[in-house]
């Protein structure tokens, strides 16, 4: 079979790179979890498992933020591990199962419910920091997340305050409208009402944020 394009992802990496931003990875497993597989009896997402059949773990740009994909390769599970706590603990307070398969400060995850006619699975953030669990859309699959997230890390480190601290003051996907708003496909789904069952939580100023991206 050949290998997924991933153009979102490679541009991550080529940008953690380029850059110097620090990146970390390993090889995957030699079976990873495949399209159509099953993870808490959900279906795979097929560009993740793209993903995993080119890596079992990554951490980005660790020299500014880190953002890690979940480990999953022969020696660590961890990406199995993480999803059964996830549907023991949050599927029920989310409304809606998710795969979680990263993050830095929150955590990133499909959702499977809302797979398009080609199986590819919108990816959202869920912050479950405060009394109840918000939800974010962010993507409208995992590799325009990664594009997404290249963009903006590009934006951040060009701006004149990051060559002289070296530092990136990073509040995605808040500080990210006009770059998510160049995903149709997502911006789309959220006029449409998709992600309403995971949003039914999230007030005020994330609601004004989200109205902002439909906006654009």
């Amino acid at each position: 079979m050949e290998p997924m394009a991933l153009p979102g992802l490679d541009r991550l990496l080529d940008l953690c790179q380029r850059l110097n931003l620090g990146l970390e990875t390993s090889p995957p497993a030699r079976e990873p979890l495949r399209t159509g597989s099953l993870l808490e009896g959900v279906p795979f997402d097929p560009v993740l498992a793209g993903v995993y059949a080119r890596l079992g773990h990554a951490a980005f740009a660790t020299k500014v933020l880190r953002w890690v994909l979940t480990r999953s390769d022969d020696q660590v599970h961890r990406l199995e591990e993480d999803n059964k706590w996830w549907r023991e603990n949050w599927w029920k307070e989310l409304g809606e199962p998710v795969i979680v398969f990263g993050g830095d400060v929150y955590s990133y995850a499909t959702v499977p419910g809302l797979a398009d006619e080609q199986g590819r699975q919108p990816v959202v953030m869920v912050d479950t920091y405060e009394f109840e669990p918000q939800v974010m859309p962010v993507a409208s699959d995992v590799d325009r997340f990664f594009d997404t997230y290249a963009r903006y890390l590009e934006a951040k480190t060009s701006d004149p305050s990051y060559q002289v601290s070296g530092e990136v003051d990073t509040g995605f996907p808040f500080d990210a409208i006009e770059i998510l708003a160049r995903d149709e496909r997502l911006v789309e789904s959220m006029r449409a009402g998709r992600f309403d069952s995971l949003m039914r939580h999230v007030e005020g100023g994330t609601r004004r944020w989200a109205a902002t991206v439909m906006g654009k």
